[in-house]
């Protein structure tokens, strides 16, 4: 047995052990989707961090192709030094998308409900025979909010604009979500340097990726846009957190050093003391005009 099939008996189990406890189709996905999230949290960690740091070391990254603007080859080997020296991985932000992509593919067949002409579902489906969740696909009860979970947005268009209607929103939660991912973890703080050339076509890489899953979602059943959709929303939970604890850590770390600078004041920003009584000059006028 492949370790493709392998996973996807582990999710098909997983989804109806859910089912068994609340059976509700949509409810049993999201659940799934909960569980897939946190075991990739490193990935998310990682992903996080490491991008955050790519933005931090922007200032430094152009001053190195400034100074090394003719030769290329020793700008790269810089470069890595760099990235190797501040732990930033510049594939981190694609490495936990490449990584889920076997998840997505297992989840595709066991959320595809085929029914043989005898009433039963195919043999290929992984979903276990003698479950709740079984049951419920052989009677079609795969409703969640009004959709259809079986059916793709494509078919549902292809019903009525009506019935196609929470499939577009769900389509939309899925891009407006991957965009609100990108900006958590790509947006320049105050004074930051402008971005360098690879830093940018990063960005402009990853900003595609939202409107591609938008794009395949058409395609795909319903219950797996739900946990595209689910994946998004509670990663940037997940993002937020890493944010703010490590801006936390960081402001705990540096918090004197940024009293001192900003409340306390030292020598050169202390005023002039102020002149008490008459000035040397004025006293010098006196007593050349009581010589006259």
């Amino acid at each position: 047995m492949n370790p493709f099939t392998l996973l996807q008996q582990a999710l098909g189990y997983l989804l109806a052990f859910f089912y068994s406890f609340i059976p509700n189709y949509g409810v049993a996905i999201i659940l799934l989707t909960l569980v897939v999230s946190l075991l990739l949290f490193p990935l998310t960690l990682k992903q996080t961090r490491s991008m955050r740091a790519m933005q931090e070391i922007q200032p430094e990254v152009k001053r190195l192709q400034r100074e090394m603007k003719g030769d290329r080859e020793e700008l790269n080997k810089e470069l890595m030094a760099l990235y190797q020296e501040k732990g930033v991985n510049p594939a981190a932000g694609c490495l936990p998308l490449l990584l889920q992509m076997p998840i997505w593919f297992a989840l595709f067949r066991v959320l595809r409900v085929d029914v043989d002409d005898a009433g039963n579902l195919d043999p290929d489906n992984v979903i276990p025979p003698d479950s709740d969740l079984a049951g419920a696909l052989l009677a079609g009860d795969t409703s969640f909010l009004g959709m259809n979970l079986s059916l793709s947005p494509q078919e549902a268009f292809a019903i009525d604009f009506v019935t196609f209607i929470p499939y577009l929103v769900l389509m939309l939660v899925v891009v407006a979500s991957g965009y609100y991912q990108q900006y958590q973890t790509t947006r320049r703080r105050d004074g930051q340097a402008e971005q360098t050339q690879q830093a940018q076509t990063m960005q402009t890489a990853m900003k595609i990726m939202p409107l591609v899953f938008g794009f395949i979602s058409w395609g795909f059943p319903a219950g797996l846009v739900l946990y595209f959709a689910t994946s998004n929303i509670f990663r940037i939970g997940q993002q937020a957190l890493i944010v703010r604890l490590d801006e936390s850590h960081e402001g705990g770390g540096s918090g004197g050093e940024k009293d001192e600078g900003k409340g306390g004041k030292g020598p050169d920003d202390e005023p002039p003391p102020e002149r008490k009584g008459p000035s040397p000059n004025a006293s010098k006028k006196r007593n050349r005009r009581r010589r006259k």
